[in-house]
């Protein structure tokens, strides 16, 4: 069985499928406190994601993409 390395692009389009399940995941609003900080720390991770990929800060330092 070979081994195949994880792309950038690849890892791009799992953020991108994260952020649209999260978008119809949270489309109707929180019913509860805790349904709300739930949703804000889930939307802050993969925003924050997506934000130090744009900056090229992702993957760190001495860090490659994970191989699958």
């Amino acid at each position: 069985m070979g081994s195949r390395r994880e792309t950038p692009r690849d890892d791009d389009r799992r953020t991108r499928a994260l952020l649209d399940a999260a978008d119809h995941a949270f489309d109707r609003a929180p019913d509860s406190s805790l349904s709300e900080a739930f949703q804000d720390v889930v939307l802050t991770g993969l925003g924050t994601d997506k934000a130090a990929a744009a900056a090229g800060n992702y993957p760190p330092r001495g860090h490659n993409y994970p191989r699958r």
